[in-house]
């Protein structure tokens, strides 16, 4: 018997085609769908059950919308947990064969404390007026990070006590395995949930481009493609992408005009506490108030316009447009190489005609980041909501503390006058 000490040094030296090989995914198509296109090519099988199955899931997403914030938030973690278990699964799949104790119960552990710590952070952020209602969330909150270490402290020790003799190399690798997938999945739906709480626009417009950008790339390659782009995604083309790259511009430029308009889209999501729910009110910005800009003198000659109304918003959906046609596909380019390293082509068989979760939503994280830091570089400031609700929070004589010292530097700016002083 080969020692197994072996078989893990000859794991570091194989090449990507001596990686086991992972049971394909089943077809999941409907048997009615099947049916009623069986007379097709597989080239337009797939075309029509991938614009069926497509133009359902965009209904889907209209509806929860419909049903408001919160009905999106369970959408964001439902996908996040998808998307985990399906790569969580393959690294199962790869490496099932050398019996790992502990690994599938400690992976889900992990996204567990995980989600414990963001989803923490969040409810203190946002809901601290609530929080401070109920003495027992008081104690969570106040203890929220100590209680987080606390819970990955429990699984570290796990993991370590967990260690077998022969596998040690192995059972790193699942553990690094388990903390990547953490941080694709996890972090990047926690700053989705930032990003909405922003404002649903935020939410909608970054991801609502990206959608667009993979339908339009896909009908531009699919009707005029001839180029091939990259070699990791074969079936991509130059033409898919710079048709795809046109049409987001154009459709973000337009979402946004019809979104920027309801106070639903451009509002902050905060929460009521006094009637539990989530609400959507407010005076907008100055990004969502329409203003007037002149036409550059090149482009007067062709449109015929001097001058043009729009919202200062659609400016900055351009920024998210260009991201998410030209940076964004690079996600699904890593997405690409992933399934060739492990010889697969989805990462599931959850959405006919489409794969895995995975497979839909692999540019979407690269969205959410770049979303996050530009709001955080370009667009927000200071927040006087939150300090005020971080004021709440703190002890009586902390809240006198800062007043005192608020009130004096006030008098100093000639702010307040010297006669308040008392």
């Amino acid at each position: 018997e080969v020692d197994l000490e072996e078989r893990l040094h000859e794991l570091d030296l194989r090449s990507d085609s001596d990686i086991p090989d992972v049971p394909p995914p089943t077809d999941s198509t409907p048997e009615i769908l099947k049916r009623a296109l069986s007379g097709l090519s597989a080239r337009w099988k797939n075309w029509w059950i991938r614009g069926i199955l497509s133009l359902a899931m965009i209904s889907g997403f209209f509806l929860i919308i419909y049903l408001g914030s919160f009905m999106l938030m369970l959408l964001v973690l439902s996908i996040q947990v998808k998307c985990y278990h399906e790569i969580i699964t393959i690294g199962y799949r790869v490496y099932h064969s050398y019996d790992l104790p502990w690994f599938r119960s400690l992976s889900w552990y992990f996204l567990l404390c995980v989600n414990y710590f963001f989803y923490g952070e969040t409810v203190a952020d946002y809901f601290a007026t609530f929080v401070q209602r109920r003495e027992q969330l008081q104690f969570l909150i106040r203890y929220h990070r100590f209680i987080s270490f606390a819970l990955y402290l429990t699984g570290f020790c796990m993991f370590v006590l967990s260690l077998v003799k022969k596998q040690y190399r192995l059972q790193f690798y699942m553990f690094a395995w388990t903390h990547v997938t953490l941080l694709i999945t996890v972090t990047q739906s926690h700053l989705v949930i930032q990003n909405l709480f922003e404002g649903m626009i935020w939410f909608l417009v970054p991801i609502s481009s990206v959608i667009c950008n993979d339908i339009t790339a896909y009908i531009f390659g699919f009707f005029f493609g001839r180029t091939p782009l990259i070699k990791l995604s074969p079936k991509k083309t130059w033409e898919g992408f710079i048709g795809g790259f046109f049409s987001t511009v154009v459709f973000g430029f337009i979402f946004s005009y019809f979104l920027a308009q309801h106070q639903y889209f451009v509002c902050p999501v905060e929460y009521n506490s006094e009637t539990n729910r989530f609400v959507t009110e407010c005076e907008p910005s100055e990004l969502f108030q329409m203003k007037k800009y002149s036409v550059p003198p090149l482009l007067q000659a062709v449109l015929g316009w001097e001058t043009v109304n729009m919202y200062p918003f659609q400016m900055h959906s351009f920024a998210l447009s260009t991201f998410a046609s030209l940076i964004g596909p690079f996600g699904g380019f890593f997405a690409s190489g992933f399934k060739r390293a492990f010889k697969i082509k989805d990462f599931a068989d959850t959405i006919p005609g489409h794969g895995g979760i995975m497979d839909r939503f692999d540019c979407q994280y690269l969205m959410a980041t770049f979303v996050h830091v530009y709001i955080t570089s370009f667009i927000r400031g200071p927040n006087p909501s939150k300090l005020l609700k971080q004021l709440l929070i703190l002890q009586p004589e902390q809240q006198l503390s800062v007043y005192k010292t608020l009130k004096s530097y006030l008098v100093e700016k000639g702010i307040l006058q010297p006669s308040l002083r008392g």
